[in-house]
């Protein structure tokens, strides 16, 4: 059941009514996550401000979305994985390749150590030392990707948190996930 309620434009606080009207403008419309956090204008600005950056990042989509599949299956953000499954499968993720990103690995061993600290940076930064910056490194994993994974697990969080706590669901059989799930680009 969603706890917080969604904002039309003419409804939300000024600077959110201008952030959504701009997406409806693009996009023809806005998802519920959105719309939920219009009753956050800073929340509201720094997610689309953090996604469009994050649309920058040099990690292949596939494995990006093993990355988010990772992580939403630690966070539990049921919205969350039918949305990076789907968006798994749109890059050519098989279902075996799928289920092992969800466990927090891959058959290839330089993805699996990137997917395993991903996780790690989120359940527990604290305990990433040298060693581990190092043995990314060792799998060719070059300072700016090792940074923009922190950044995918940021923004994650972000989405996953947001939409547990607005208790923002997926979508009935027969609806779009794009309708329920709305990361902005």
């Amino acid at each position: 059941m969603q706890r917080l309620k969604s904002l039309d434009p003419a409804d939300a606080p000024a600077k959110s009514a201008e952030l959504l009207g701009d997406i409806v403008e693009r996009r023809g419309s806005v998802g519920p996550m959105v719309s939920a956090m219009a009753n956050s204008p800073a929340l509201l600005q720094g997610y689309l401000d953090f996604s469009r950056a994050m649309k920058r990042v040099k990690l292949p989509r596939a494995l990006g979305e093993k990355i988010s599949l990772a992580l939403q299956e630690w966070i539990g953000c049921a919205l969350c994985l039918q949305a990076h499954t789907g968006a798994a499968q749109a890059a050519g993720l098989s279902d075996n390749d799928i289920a092992l990103a969800r466990q927090g690995t891959s058959t290839d061993r330089r993805e699996a150590a990137l997917i395993e600290y991903a996780v790690r940076v989120l359940a527990e930064p604290a305990s990433i030392g040298d060693e581990d910056v190092a043995e990314l490194r060792r799998h060719g994993w070059s300072d700016r990707l090792i940074a923009d994974t922190v950044g995918l697990v940021s923004l994650n969080l972000l989405t996953g948190s947001f939409n547990l706590v607005a208790g923002l669901e997926p979508a009935p059989a027969g609806q779009s996930t794009k309708e329920r799930h709305d990361h902005v680009g």
